[in-house]
């Protein structure tokens, strides 16, 4: 087992904590649409503003600052909303660090396998686990310019993050980009400007628990009734009382509407948060809430009824249903999914094959899905794999994080419990013992597949590969016995042998049994190990 690295065990993942739905505001009218802009736009700038103070504090905020901050946003908006927005800069500015690090940890793969290929003679090949040298002198000089850049970037980034600096940018910067090459995107300026002032606007408050319907700046009644809060410098466009603004628009929530209905009817918190879309010129209102976190089935109680184990794949997902003690059952069920196009599309694709994955699996009766736990967060680096373009494509159209989440969150709706299991040696196992004996003329394996029936084994916790390579023929004793084998002590390790060939084809052998038992050796050179000889009791003379 040499060169084989340790491997992470099995664990059942967390279930979701977090819940959100979304409706249409439809039927409003063009008062409604201007109240709305105008109150975005308003609460976009003061968001804009509070970003820019808590990006210039870095490392130097504090509850002081928190709350000097919320003091200044406090008469242009109200306390509620001052405490939403600096909320919201708050998480943006810890998200960006978040990134920030991961950046770092990109940087310095790269710059690693950089100076391990530039140190390696030109033409070096490589192996599994590490790259080779580079092919010409050429790319080794091309190649040692780009780790001085690299370097450079790495320390700059460094030096931000010590420094506190973080780079953020309201809206988006892939949008902000977008601004330069329109023809390509196609985009029109006009439009454009739509969507980057439509993606900075805030309109969104915290739910409160204890407040009339969980939420006092934008309230929704359990008839569907909208009213949001103005800001003090636009209290004037109110139409009822207090200060607030009533939409002629009602909504339901088609989708965990009753779930909803016993939070407001109850006042607990719930969130909510209203956004245009510009390509459809609709608005939405998107509500979310917090629930106790689902308590996580323990792993043998996951195990009891066998399991899914599912491989993903850059357009499939390879299932194979396996019972308790690892047996593949049935034929194997792929589920494709499309990845090209637009993130819509994507996103689409994703939830059907997952859905339709969920439903298999409930009808197998099987009480968890066992997954890869996968992170190609090193693998991606186009310094690993400098050639292999198609193989980098491959890897990073895998949607592995998003992936998790939305498994994990309709999982959880669906009864299922999920298996993470580590990655490692999964294809290569599962299609060196599994593919081929499961083959048939009417079943055709793949090597995903097999993946499938080796990390479901994995998340039930048995071994992947079956049996390891037998004794060489000529000395059946220099090999030593296989791993799975019965140790020599125990005289049951041999069964029932083939049929004799020392008579005619359909004819008795001589024993008068068509099958040979096991019989006892008559020399010494056959003993058992354990050195134990025993002389029958009648001599034989002759």
């Amino acid at each position: 087992m040499g060169g084989l690295r340790e491997l992470a065990a099995p664990f059942v993942v967390p279930g979701p904590c977090g819940v959100a739905v979304r409706d249409r505001l439809k039927h409003l009218t063009p008062q409604d649409e201007n109240v709305l802009r105008l109150v975005g736009e308003h609460q976009g700038r003061l968001a804009s503003r509070d970003l820019k103070a808590r990006c210039a504090d870095g490392l130097e905020h504090s509850a002081d600052t928190w709350a000097s901050r919320k003091r200044n946003l406090t008469p242009l908006s109200s306390s509620r909303i001052a405490g939403a927005i600096t909320k919201a800069t708050h998480d943006q500015w810890a998200l960006a660090r978040r990134c920030q690090t991961a950046h770092i940890q990109t940087l310095e793969t790269a710059i690693r396998t950089l100076r391990h290929r530039l140190s390696l003679p030109i033409g070096t090949p490589g192996t599994k686990r590490a790259p080779g040298g580079y092919r010409s002198r050429s790319e080794w000089f091309h190649k040692s310019r780009r780790l001085a850049a690299l370097e450079a970037r790495h320390a700059a980034v460094v030096a931000d993050r010590q420094a506190g600096r973080v780079r953020v940018v309201r809206g988006g910067r892939r949008l902000l980009h977008t601004r330069h090459h329109l023809i390509k995107a196609q985009f029109t300026e006009g439009r454009w400007r739509e969507r980057w002032e439509a993606e900075r606007w805030f309109i969104a408050a915290d739910g409160e628990s204890g407040k009339r319907f969980g939420n006092e700046t934008i309230r929704v009644t359990p008839d569907g009734e909208v009213t949001i809060k103005l800001p003090a410098p636009l209290a004037h466009l109110a139409n009822t009382q207090h200060g607030r603004y009533t939409l002629t628009t009602r909504i339901g929530f088609a989708h965990r509407g009753v779930e909803w209905a016993d939070r407001i009817t109850t006042n607990r918190a719930v969130a909510y948060r209203i956004h245009l879309d510009t390509d459809c010129h609709r608005w939405y209102l998107t509500a979310s809430w917090q629930r106790p976190m689902v308590q996580t089935i323990p792993l043998e109680a996951a195990r009891a009824r066998g399991i899914i184990g599912v491989d993903t794949n850059a357009d499939h997902f390879a299932a194979y249903h396996l019972d308790p003690h690892g047996n593949p059952i049935g034929n194997p069920h792929r589920f494709p999914y499309d990845l090209s196009g637009t993130t819509t599309h994507r996103d689409a694709q994703l939830r059907h094959a997952l859905t339709q994955l969920l439903h298999w699996a409930k009808q197998t009766g099987a009480a968890a899905i066992g997954i890869e736990d996968l992170d190609f967060t090193t693998e991606k680096t186009r310094e690993k794999h400098g050639r292999r373009k198609k193989f980098r494509q491959l890897i990073s159209g895998i949607p592995t994080g998003k992936l998790k989440a939305r498994l994990v969150s309709m999982a959880a709706e669906q009864g299922l419990a999920i298996v993470g299991v580590d990655p490692a040696y999964t294809s290569q196992w599962g299609a060196q013992h599994w593919q081929k004996p499961l083959a048939t003329p009417h079943r055709t394996m793949s090597r995903h597949d097999a993946a499938g029936i080796a990390i479901g084994r994995r998340a039930l916790g048995h071994p992947i590969r079956r049996r390891t390579a037998p004794p060489p023929h000529d000395r059946s004793d220099r090999a030593g016995h296989r791993t799975a084998q019965a140790g020599p002590g125990n005289r049951g390790r041999e069964g029932t042998r083939p049929p004799a060939t020392d008579h005619a084809p359909g004819g008795v052998p001589p024993s008068g049994t068509r099958k040979r038992e096991p019989s006892a050796s008559n020399t010494v050179r056959d003993a058992p190990r354990t050195q134990q000889w025993v002389q029958d009791s009648l001599m034989r003379t002759g």
